[in-house]
């Protein structure tokens, strides 16, 4: 804003612009009342009498302008009987000369009185005139106080956008962990159970991909201490900040991607790639992007530019990519779920190269022929095509779903495409995959097996009724909340059902009417201590602010906590829910830690400390900030 304002004098509009200073509009109360004071000295001095001829003190008609000095002498000239004083030069000569011609015949005695009198008077006129200028310079002073303060608050109001803006990047200020001393005691508890988890880790596999527990030994998937990097952004948000200092250090000197190591490019992505990405989003730690940019040139070479498929396993050392050992296909889910981490890379490091490789992906997969939205589980990397027809949410296809909406939230709903194709996949999903139990009506998400409908459930698809519900909060159709909330309960219903109150890996579903809605099966009766359950109880709890969500995240807790602690650290999986003694697997997967146990702590956050309007978590629970393409 300029310091002069062109404002119209009066209510004339021919009138011409006048400068007025734009702060005379905002003048303080003591301004004014100091203005007042000094023009009441003033008035005081001119009007009370003070004058030589009544014993008080003389005008100070040094303090006036000279066309009013010998006016206002004048008024007084008839009590001092004399002519005026030497400092009057304007009235002696010009207005009354005969006063000049005068004055050599007065007395010696009256002479010598004037003269005294003239000195007392421009002593007072002096004093007067300096307590003025004093009085003058205090309110200058002020004034430009006042200026200056009105000037920062103009600043901080402008500023004001920009500061909401850097909310998203403000971690390095400490908003994005919870101190011990605010965390009610559901939290405590989860982050006690963290800390037992990772006393075993420290103990007995420090530095290693994963925990055997039982045992006290290490397991080793790709030699990156998983574990220790999913659990990064966990320790975090906890506030462990001991422990996240000595995982750093870990990481910052131990961490070497250049070894002769075959990764699988999806788990290596998800895991790796995105907890280091999201520890550097919430720390702002330049080394943590760093290590996640020496990862992305790496696996970048799994991208296979003549089919636009990517491989699924490369060399760390050799950048050399292949498929599988297993056959010669790749998950749908694993190449369609390396886009968030891919593109937040891009826009971290200005390098588009891992934005344009992973939305090659995308549109060739975009260009394939699907069933309403669906697609099977495989794909050839050589040929580019879909291989099969099995259609599952589960094992293989889940995230390919997932990454849909994502994509269109994490980039600020610019990709419209991936919107597009959410809402087709979801149509497809309900026109071809949701069924309800005979007897208790439970929704559930069945399997298209050579285009017949199986009704059998993973675990894996709890993840489904969050994404629904997250969904439906960005705009999408309000029914697919109700889907969600349907299809949550039916995903507590696996825990609650079983005899150790805990999920198993697959769940099947009665189609008869008898006495049971859903049933297991042996084989399938383990439990990995997955997450999806209670990533959906926590999405539906934030956007519903529906307390039930925490009361059955709370039961799975406790069950978790009875049957899976392992005394001498760690936490198990589990061999069979179907018993009311389960016994362990001897095995702590690294997602315990960085997934179920972050969502368990955020679900008893009574604070929204990562809101989804401005993060997207991936599939491995690493938060990304929304950012804007």
């Amino acid at each position: 804003m300029s310091d002069y304002t062109s404002v119209y004098v009066g209510q004339n509009p021919r009138r011409k612009p006048v400068a007025r200073p734009s702060n005379l509009r905002r003048l303080n109360p003591k301004h004014i009342l100091m203005s007042v004071a000094v023009l009441g000295l003033l008035l005081w001095v001119l009007f009370s009498g003070n004058s030589p001829a009544n014993g008080h003190n003389a005008l100070p008609y040094g303090a006036l302008p000279p066309d009013l000095r010998a006016q206002a002498y004048m008024s007084d000239r008839e009590l001092l009987h004399n002519q005026p004083p030497e400092e009057f030069p304007e009235v002696r000569q010009q207005d009354h000369p005969s006063v000049h011609e005068s004055s050599n015949g007065l007395h010696g005695a009256s002479d010598q009185a004037q003269l005294e009198q003239e000195k007392q008077l421009k002593e007072k006129e002096e004093a007067v005139r300096r307590q003025i200028e004093k009085l003058k310079a205090q309110l200058q002073q002020k004034q430009q106080q006042e200026q200056q303060s009105l000037q920062q608050q103009q600043q901080q109001v402008q500023s004001q956008p920009q500061a909401q803006e850097s909310q998203l990047h403000s971690a390095s200020k400490g908003q994005y962990f919870v101190k011990a001393e605010d965390m009610n005691e559901r939290q405590k508890a989860v982050v006690a159970t963290f800390n037992w988890a990772w006393k075993g880790y420290k103990e007995h596999a420090w530095g290693h991909d994963e925990l055997l527990p039982v045992s006290r030994k290490s397991s080793e998937w790709f030699h990156l201490g998983l574990t220790l990097i999913d659990a990064l952004d966990t320790m975090y948000l906890m506030g462990l900040h001991d422990d996240f200092k000595e995982a750093r250090d870990w990481v910052e000197t131990s961490l070497n991607f250049d070894q002769n190591q075959d990764v699988n490019l999806f788990e290596c992505t998800i895991r790796v790639l995105g907890g280091l990405l999201s520890t550097y989003s919430l720390t702002k730690d330049k080394m943590f992007l760093e290590k996640a940019t020496d990862l992305g040139d790496r696996l970048i070479h799994g991208f296979n530019d003549q089919s636009g498929v990517p491989f699924s396993d490369v060399n760390l050392l050799t950048k050399v990519a292949h498929k599988p050992k297993w056959g010669p296909d790749s998950s749908t889910a694993e190449i369609s779920t390396i886009q968030l981490e891919f593109k937040y890379l891009s826009y971290l490091t200005k390098d588009k190269r891992y934005f344009d490789k992973a939305t090659q992906v995308m549109e060739h997969l975009h260009s394939l022929p699907k069933k309403d939205g669906l697609v099977p589980i495989f794909i050839n990397a050589n040929s580019g095509r879909f291989s099969g027809s099995t259609i599952t949410l589960g094992a293989r296809g889940d995230s390919y779903y997932e990454y849909l909406l994502k994509q269109w939230l994490l980039t600020n709903k610019r990709e419209t495409v991936y919107k597009e194709m959410y809402l087709e996949a979801v149509d497809g999903i309900e026109k071809h995959l949701l069924k309800r139990s005979p007897r208790d009506h439970l929704l559930y998400v069945a399997e298209l097996i050579n285009q017949r409908s199986s009704p059998k459930m993973d675990h894996l698809v709890c993840f489904l009724p969050g994404l629904l519900a997250l969904g439906a909060s960005a705009g999408m159709p309000s029914h697919h909340m109700d889907l969600a909330k349907d299809l949550t309960k039916t995903c507590y219903e696996m825990y609650a059902r079983q005899p150790a109150k805990l999920a198993p890996e697959i769940v099947h579903f009665h189609t008869d009417g008898t006495d049971h809605d859903m049933y297991v099966k042996p084989a399938d009766a383990h439990n990995l201590l997955r997450p999806e359950t209670v990533e959906s109880l926590y999405i539906m709890y934030r956007l519903t602010n529906d307390k039930l969500y925490q009361e059955w995240g709370w039961n799975i807790y406790q069950a978790f906590e009875k049957h899976c602690r392992v005394g001498t650290g760690g936490y198990s999986s589990l061999n069979s829910v179907l018993s009311e003694h389960p016994t362990f697997r001897d095995k702590m997967e690294s997602f315990f830690l960085g997934e179920t146990l972050k969502y368990l702590f955020l679900l008893f956050t009574e604070e929204d400390l990562i809101p989804h309007s401005q993060w997207v978590f991936n599939t491995e629970a690493h938060p990304l900030p929304v950012f804007d393409i």
